[in-house]
């Protein structure tokens, strides 16, 4: 099932792809956050995209696939190419993150892991 929830809390389940480009058009400071997440039954992991925009208006996006390791990150000024990303993403559409440069962040995450460990 896919979640999108904003940062004022908003949460729909089985988000509409009209849904999903209010609620990205809706960022702003103090909801400058979106997730949609893939949530499956008895699915070890994580799968999301998520964008947070930035204060000097750029969108951060941001996706994981299944574990901390697989974590990528970019940064674009268009909410066009994040809608078109994100819509692609929740279809499961192959080439969706393609029209991106990606940077893997996972070592990040493995680091923190690591210290709570």
């Amino acid at each position: 099932m896919l979640i999108a929830t904003d940062e004022a809390g908003r949460e729909v389940k089985r988000p509409s792809k009209p849904t999903i480009g209010r609620m990205l058009a809706g960022l702003q400071r103090g909801n400058a956050h979106l997730v949609l997440e893939r949530v499956e039954e008895g699915a070890e992991g994580s799968w999301y995209v998520q964008v947070l925009l930035r204060e000097d208006n750029t969108y951060q996006l941001e996706f994981r696939d299944g574990v901390a390791a697989e974590h990528y990150q970019t940064r674009t000024v268009s909410q066009e190419k994040v809608l078109t990303a994100m819509l692609g993403w929740a279809a499961g559409e192959v080439g969706w993150k393609d029209t991106f440069m990606w940077h893997n962040i996972g070592s990040q995450f493995e680091a923190d892991n690591a210290q709570q460990g």
